[in-house]
């Protein structure tokens, strides 16, 4: 069967690869890839169909026209272009650019009021106070603003970007994607290295939610298009890297079941209508007993794919949504199942917390995980040489630095 879509996949790191292996699992397509560059998840791939490299992809003068220019060369009669995007920046430049793209592609996103409501965190977290969502203690700091940050705080405090897009367009050396201090003295250093790189949003002075990775949690939604959920997850994060720049990038999750907190979010995103996937990032506070939500990703997380492994397909979940118009009634996942990009031997030495490093070893023996960076169907030799480096580079990784 011929199928009548093809997938236009905005990015080339490992969430575009997740994304092009689910659609090549369900339909057996070659996705195309379009990036501003080179990544070897996606580059040494044999699943892509084609990468398109466009170095200025990422500026909001050039996005648009890149897009069209690549909608020229994949119109084919009878086939609609399903556009995904797969980073922050890119699933902005989409929602900018809505009325332009959609001309040629089809795609899933919230508008813009609530996409800047959901990515300004100032604007988030007032929203999570207005729906009766929990967060953690939160203080904001404008980098515009020559004063020293002087509102009381209990330490230790993290300090990250609220706007991370525009954060990571001032990079700097000893860049690091969130700060833990201990001090105010330590507040106004970091402060000041951030105001020195341009970057002149605010910054979020949190408190620091004790506990290992293990205290992390991840849910995955899929609303339709008409703005009905019909896929929650809720997973416990195992393992996030531990290196300075990659902190909050989950390498491993379990699956578990949380009916209250399931619809909890549930009724958050349905009373912003919101549409599409979505992803929040929650800590465990063992002080008070409650799940506090860091942010939402307006998109599919890199660790999403598990939800393809447990029987519900990245890909499918947008084609049957947009291209087949077909409604699915609501999934709370109830399957326990293992998701990670690292090798075993650092799943069974550095999760910290016994009882699950125990049960990563029950799911590993019955099977009941997955690795899609070990996509079977992907047979590139060069690919297969670069993942075993990637894996000792892991242990080494995990050894060399720690993060609680």
């Amino acid at each position: 069967m011929t199928n009548p879509f093809i997938p236009i996949i905005v990015g080339t790191d490992i969430n575009a690869y997740n994304m092009a292996i689910s659609f090549h699992e369900a339909y057996g397509i070659h996705p195309i890839l379009v990036g501003k560059e080179p990544l070897s998840f996606t580059s040494l791939s044999t699943i892509p169909g084609a990468i398109e490299l466009f170095p200025k992809l990422g500026e909001k003068k050039e996005f648009a026209a890149i897009l069209k220019q690549v909608a020229s060369k994949y119109k084919t009669p009878g086939k609609r272009l399903l556009l995904i995007g797969t980073n922050d920046l890119y699933v902005r430049l989409i929602i900018e650019n809505r009325d332009a793209l959609s001309k040629d592609f089809v795609f899933n996103y919230i508008d813009e009021a609530l996409m800047n409501n959901l990515l300004v965190k100032k604007n988030f977290y007032k929203l999570c106070e207005e729906h009766g969502i929990d967060t953690p203690a939160t203080y904001f700091y404008s980098c515009k603003n020559d004063d020293r940050f002087t509102d009381e705080v209990m330490f230790p405090v993290i300090i990250k970007p609220s706007n991370g897009v525009e954060y990571y367009k001032h990079p700097f050396t000893g860049m690091q994607k969130v700060y833990k201090v201990d001090s105010y003295g330590e507040i106004q250093k970091v402060i000041e290295t951030i105001k020195k790189s341009g970057y002149q949003d605010d910054l979020i002075i949190q408190d620091f939610i004790p506990g290992d990775d293990t205290y992390m949690w991840d849910s995955v939604f899929y609303i339709n298009s008409k703005g009905n959920t019909e896929l929650i997850t809720f997973g416990q994060v195992v393992l996030q890297e531990h290196t300075p720049t990659a902190i909050g990038n989950y390498t491993a999750v379990i699956t578990r079941y949380n009916e209250e907190m399931m619809l909890k979010l549930k009724g958050f995103l349905e009373a912003l209508n919101y549409v599409g996937y979505a992803n929040f990032d929650l800590k465990y506070d063992h002080r008070d007993g409650k799940f506090k939500v860091f942010e939402v990703n307006i998109r599919q997380g890199r660790s999403s794919y598990y939800i393809t492994s447990c029987g519900h397909n990245m890909a499918k979940n947008f084609v049957d949504d947009l291209i087949y118009n077909v409604e699915k009634s609501l999934t709370l996942l109830d399957e326990k199942f293992l998701f990670t990009v690292v090798p075993k031997i650092v799943l069974k030495k550095f999760v910290d917390n016994k009882e699950v490093r125990e049960e990563i070893k029950k799911l590993l023996r019955a099977g009941k995980y997955t690795n899609p960076l070990f996509y079977k169907r992907d047979r590139s030799f060069k690919r297969k040489l670069y993942l075993l480096l990637r894996q000792i580079n892991y242990y080494r990784k995990y050894k060399n630095n720690s993060w609680e």
